[in-house]
């Protein structure tokens, strides 16, 4: 739980927010300034006009309509600083909220693949949207009344000290008990409300991730389970909501209590003096109104108090994603493959997503210029991790991987990802029609590269049944396409780019075996002059590979071409046997 000490330093992260508008926050202040003293010369004014009304008959008119333009401009002039000064803490609010939602969407694109595994989505979206929002409504709550209540504060004490001092005196004695009662509640205000953020990301992570997989759900008749994680998580959140509402609804009426003790302090002491001759009927008016202008703005500053102690706990979570450490940068100097050979190496790589639970150990590979290697092996024996380290997704814990004899550490990560056309068995498509799917590893290509390009994945014929052609407009999730057209538009999309380098990950396993023969043609001919990765579990189509690597307990096994592995009798033979002889 954050302490106090973390609770300054997020406020002092947020200030550097706002140093980049502090000429508008300079402004407000000034119209603050402006819209209190008005408010509290109006109490004067009309005490001077109830000091006119002396008795029947002896009303000073022309002196009360005087008084009465002179109220009548001080509110206009209110009213207008009011508009403007609304104006600039709404800009300032909503400017701040926008460049911490940009600097939290940019640090996503930064952070490692690493931290995003690490975390669930829907708390990483909770975040940057609940959690933001949040801080929006804390900050404008805090423009918007916290500088007015404070100066109105000080700006009464001011005229009521200089109006009457043992009257003022009274006033301050009882202050300090609202004081203490606000402290109280904050103090436990701040926990709760964090624990509410807290809860709400975990309950946003669900929906996110039980949105996403309805179908698994439905398949494994998983409804009654979800709904009962998402309830207990539902009472959860419920009860953190419940304590911080209760804490923060207290306030009001007790800063209530406290301005109730303030007035009728002032006016039974004021009501002696008055008696007594010390101050004019008017001028007790004018101090019973500054009493209740004195304390309004406790009850004002209490519920910002409970808006910020919410806003700095959603701001202490954006900001610990903002200030998270992010991807290592390119090396100084970082080399730039613009022209690749395409040989890779790999000299005794070790990897663990885990640390101290091993995955890949002492792996080496030489794959020369050109050469199809194919990676095959038992679920979980490193086959997609490699996949990781040769994109560089994940950096190698030791050893080197090299392109054309460089240390891929020493070359640009987006020289070396676009010299890689990959097509895996996840499928990745974005909103946006077919065309701009495709499109989207060569954004220049022209609409007959497109067209060539799904011909050559053989995806042109469901194409062009489509409403739109190539100009239907998709979901992220494919909308009305089968899995296996999905994975056509992305052969498609590596088709169109033709890169150096190869990886396939199960690039056919959900397309039909007649397309995928037609498929497997169209691959041979992208492969040719150009080093592939293919990894494989239909060991039928890999048996034209150069090499063939065997994979087992992250170490290479066994390798070597088709037919000599076949001869040796060893675990290839086993995996190949157990396919195609039952």
């Amino acid at each position: 739980m954050e302490t106090g000490l973390d609770r300054k330093k997020t406020l002092g992260q947020m200030l550097l927010y706002l140093k980049k508008y502090r000429l508008l926050a300079g402004l407000s202040l000034m119209l603050a300034a402006v819209t209190v003293g008005l408010t509290l010369y109006v109490p004067i004014l009309t005490g001077n006009a109830v000091d006119l009304l002396l008795g029947k008959g002896r009303v000073d008119f022309p002196g009360l309509f005087a008084i009465l333009w002179k109220i009548g401009a001080a509110v206009c002039a209110t009213a207008a600083a009011q508009w403007v000064m609304d104006l600039s803490n709404s800009y300032i609010t909503y400017h701040v909220v926008k460049d911490i939602r940009e600097d939290a969407f940019h640090k996503l694109q930064q952070l490692p693949l690493r931290y995003l595994d690490a975390h669930a989505h829907g708390d990483l979206i909770s975040r940057v949207i609940a959690d933001v929002d949040a801080l929006a409504d804390g900050l404008l709550m805090g423009f918007t009344q916290l500088f007015t209540g404070v100066l109105t504060i000080i700006g009464t004490l001011f005229f009521l000290f200089a109006a009457n001092v043992p009257i003022a005196l009274v006033v301050v004695c009882v202050t300090p008990v609202s004081f203490l009662a606000a402290r109280f509640i904050a103090s436990r205000t701040y926990s709760m409300f964090q624990l509410q953020s807290r809860a709400r990301g975990e309950q946003t992570a669900l929906i996110e991730e039980t949105v996403g997989n309805q179908k698994l759900v439905k398949a494994f008749s998983r409804e009654d389970a979800v709904r009962e994680q998402f309830a207990e998580g539902n009472r959860r959140l419920e009860e953190c909501s419940l304590r911080a509402i209760f804490y923060s609804s207290i306030t009001n009426p007790v800063t209530r209590a406290v301005n109730s003790l303030v007035y009728a302090g002032v006016g039974v002491f004021g009501a002696f003096v008055a008696i007594r001759g010390g101050i004019s009927v008017g001028r007790l008016s004018c101090l019973l109104s500054y009493a209740n202008q004195y304390t309004k703005p406790f009850n004002e500053i209490s519920g910002v108090v409970t808006e910020l102690q919410n806003a700095l706990a959603c701001a202490a979570r954006i900001l610990e994603l903002i200030q998270e450490t992010p991807q290592a940068p390119d090396a100084p100097g970082a080399r730039v493959l613009e022209q690749t050979a395409g040989a890779v190496s790999l000299e005794q790589v070790s990897f663990s997503y885990v640390p101290g639970q091993r995955l890949i150990q002492g792996f080496s590979l030489d794959a020369k210029s050109g050469q199809r290697v194919a990676i095959v092996g038992p679920t979980g024996c490193g086959k997609t991790t490699l996949i990781n380290l040769l994109m560089r997704f994940y950096d190698v814990d030791s050893g080197s991987i090299r392109v054309d004899g460089t240390d891929i550490r020493q070359i640009t990560r987006g020289s070396l990802r676009t010299s890689y056309g990959m097509v895996l068995q996840e499928t990745w498509l974005r909103w946006g029609t077919i065309r701009d799917n495709i499109r989207m590893g060569k954004p220049e290509a022209t609409d007959a590269e497109v067209e060539q390009a799904a011909r050559a994945a053989h995806a042109h014929s469901f194409i062009r049944r489509l409403p739109q052609g190539y100009d239907t407009v998709i979901s992220e999730e494919g909308g009305g396409l089968s899995q296996g057209q999905k994975q056509l538009l992305c052969i498609a999309r590596v088709m169109l780019c033709l890169p150096p380098m190869l990886i396939l990950d199960e690039a056919t396993s959900s397309i039909d075996t007649r397309t995928e023969l037609k498929i497997q043609n169209a691959f041979a001919r992208m492969m040719e002059g150009r080093t592939s990765f293919i990894v494989a579990h239909r060991l039928s189509t890999i048996r034209e590979a150069d090499v063939i690597l065997v994979m087992r307990d992250g170490n290479i096994v066994e390798q070597g071409n088709h037919e000599t592995l076949l001869s040796q009798g060893g675990f290839y033979a086993q995996l190949y046997h157990s396919q195609f002889t039952g």
